[in-house]
């Protein structure tokens, strides 16, 4: 049996120190794959012609399983980054402007922050939706009195390993102690409302 130093899980590549930086060039491959047939294949470059285009089509191979092998490196965070500051690009009109004002005039979000909101609605969904047990064995409840954010803390774990504490089940917590109350202890059916993607 050969042995290898990657392999393909949930379609999402690990090596053996569990490390996903391999998956990073090659979603942004596909995605900007997708993205230059669009740019070939679609004549209009106004704002409404491109964007439902990304938004359908090339956004998701960005953030397919991100929970899983979400970047840590600032550089893989900028090769994702880059697919949609090209794709901005693309639309006519607002070229000159610098990314930020880009997504802005667009109503986008960078893919840095997109990601967090996807881990805490992923946390929300174990937590308190369908996934209820599994969320029992992912996070556990802190036990403290004084709360400033929330009342539905998550415990924060130590590791001996840096990358077990890029594992969605660690990088979520301090984010998810911060949200208020009302929102980390909404019902279940209003979890796509609490927060917009």
């Amino acid at each position: 049996m050969e042995s290898s130093p990657v392999k393909k899980d949930l379609v999402v590549l690990v090596d053996e120190k569990l490390d996903t930086s391999h998956q990073c060039p090659l979603a942004a491959q596909k995605a900007n794959n997708i993205l230059g047939c669009i740019k070939t294949s679609v004549a209009s470059r106004s704002r409404e012609g491109i964007l439902p285009f990304y938004s359908a089509l090339v956004r998701p191979h960005l953030e397919s399983c991100v929970q899983l092998w979400s970047p840590q490196r600032r550089t893989d965070m900028e090769l994702l980054e880059w697919v949609q500051r090209r794709a901005t690009k693309i639309i006519r009109g607002l070229e000159q402007l610098a990314h930020k004002n880009r997504l802005r005039e667009f109503g986008l979000f960078s893919l840095e922050k997109r990601r967090l909101w996807g881990d805490l609605i992923a946390a929300f969904q174990y937590l308190n939706g369908a996934c209820r047990k599994d969320g029992e064995n992912l996070f556990s409840k802190a036990c403290c009195d004084r709360t400033r954010s929330n009342d539905f803390k998550l415990k924060e774990g130590r590791f001996r390993l840096d990358i077990r504490k890029k594992f969605f089940s660690m990088r979520v917590v301090e984010h998810w102690n911060r949200l208020p109350s009302d929102i980390a202890e909404a019902p279940p059916h209003s979890r796509s409302s609490w927060i917009g993607l």
